[in-house]
């Protein structure tokens, strides 16, 4: 903000703002709350998201070079297994196809929350929502005079992975289909739905459908089949083992770290390990009398459900495969819970091993930032926590970093996802004299 800038100006800017918005809108009912400048980050988090970019695409080649080789026998055949579980095998025989053994999805966005010392990953997404949003955000803040962190990276990103081809949209994905169709007019794509596909379908597709929802998609096995057989580029690839939280699980098993820091490389290991929060297993299998599982230092999930409120620094999550698998649907937060309804959460995660898995996470507190936002004609000044998405565009060479959406919730939210009462915002960055 410029310390220059009047109420009355930051106002008027933020009107102008809400009056852009293209006809129809960009949600499907849904609305928000508007600021006058983008959220501003110091320009070390800055660098460290240029950064984040590169090694999250090698975190998502070496998950998937970690499933061929466990499907393969050369890796303990229980990961595939794992993280097959619940997928019709169908789908796991299309997806092991040779045409797509080294597909990783060409757009991959964490979902970032900003701590006290740094940021943390919540999870990864790589069928995101909210590119259309990020691109409109940054053209008119852009327009405003603001220097937002991306430039037109959106429409560039997003022309280089769907431009000239169609973006199938599922209805489950329903409340994003006006920001892919406003998305598809400026790269030259058609947004066509993903139940009745055209007879003139693209050879490019971008797949804006979840896997669980096949069963509800008529033709969605025969285009994923083309995908398998090389007729047809679909991205992101029909990979159910990459749209799992649970990697992140596996990222932090002590068996398999000589595999992750060979992958990675020692650099990148170590700096994954200081923002992808420790993350367990819900595994019902009982530990050899010996054993603890690490960090929380408990020999069964049963003294979980003992902790005390205060020792609940910590959320449970469906892995993936699931329509309570995204928007924080499944999510529950140890802290906020009472102590029964926290055990029975605990023996719901145990149950559902065998059909969806469950991981426990660490909860990182997000830290307390000032926000103002236009209302009724007045600036009004707002505390809450962020999350962060930055969109990373994957190239055959390169990886670039698209722009960041910044989801600036009330404080009294736990859970960082967009709401009427939240601010979204591009995100520029704080220039400091040296």
């Amino acid at each position: 903000m410029n310390a220059a800038d009047s109420m009355e100006s930051r106002v008027a800017r933020a009107e102008r703002i809400r009056a852009a918005l293209p006809e129809g809108g960009l949600f499907a009912g849904k609305e928000w709350r508007v600021a006058a400048e983008p959220f501003v980050l110091d320009e070390n988090t800055a660098e460290e998201l240029e950064k984040l970019g590169y090694r999250l695409r090698k975190f998502m080649e070496a998950a998937n070079l970690l499933y061929r080789l466990s499907v393969s026998g050369k890796r303990p055949a229980w990961i595939a297994n794992l993280l097959d579980r619940g997928k019709p095998d169908a789908l796991i025989a299309l997806a092991r196809a040779k045409a797509l053994a080294s597909e990783i999805p060409r757009i991959i966005r964490p979902d970032i929350i900003l701590t006290e010392d740094g940021f943390a990953i919540a999870e990864l997404d790589s069928v995101p929502g909210g590119v259309g949003l990020t691109a409109w955000l940054q053209e008119v803040y852009t327009a405003e005079g603001f220097d937002v962190l991306g430039g037109k990276g959106m429409d560039e990103g997003f022309r280089a992975v769907a431009g000239g081809g169609d973006i199938v949209v599922s209805k489950e994905a329903s409340d994003y289909r006006p920001e892919m169709e406003w998305m598809a007019a400026r790269i030259g794509a058609r947004a066509v739905e993903a139940e009745a596909l055209p007879d003139d379908l693209r050879p490019l597709v971008y797949r804006f459908f979840e896997l669980f929802d096949l069963g509800n998609i008529p033709d969605a096995m025969n285009l994923l089949r083309d995908a398998a057989d090389g007729r047809r580029t679909v991205t992101p690839p029909p990979k159910p083992w990459l749209e799992e939280k649970l990697l992140f699980a596996l990222f932090w098993l002590r068996p398999l770290a000589d595999f992750w820091q060979r992958e990675l490389g020692d650099r990148n290991f170590v700096a994954l390990q200081k923002v992808i929060p420790r993350t367990w297993l819900m595994d019902p299998q009982p530990l050899p009398p010996s054993g603890v599982y690490p960090e929380l230092e408990i020999h069964s999930w049963d003294e979980l459900k003992k902790f005390s409120q205060r020792e609940r620094g910590l959320v449970l999550k469906i892995s993936g495969f699931s329509e309570l698998a995204w928007g924080s649907k499944s999510v529950r937060v140890g802290q906020d819970m009472s102590h029964e309804d926290w055990g029975k959460a605990v023996d719901d995660a145990l149950g559902d091993w065998n059909q969806r898995p469950w991981i426990l996470q660490k909860f990182h507190h997000p830290r307390m930032v000032g926000m103002d936002y236009e209302e009724g004609g007045s600036m009004i000044s707002m505390k809450g926590r962020v999350r962060l998405c930055p969109y990373y565009f994957c190239g055959d060479r390169k990886i670039s970093l698209g722009g960041v959406l910044a989801t600036i919730c009330p404080a009294d939210k736990k859970l960082l996802h967009g709401m009427k009462d939240a601010v979204l915002t591009p995100v520029a960055v704080e220039k400091t004299d040296h």
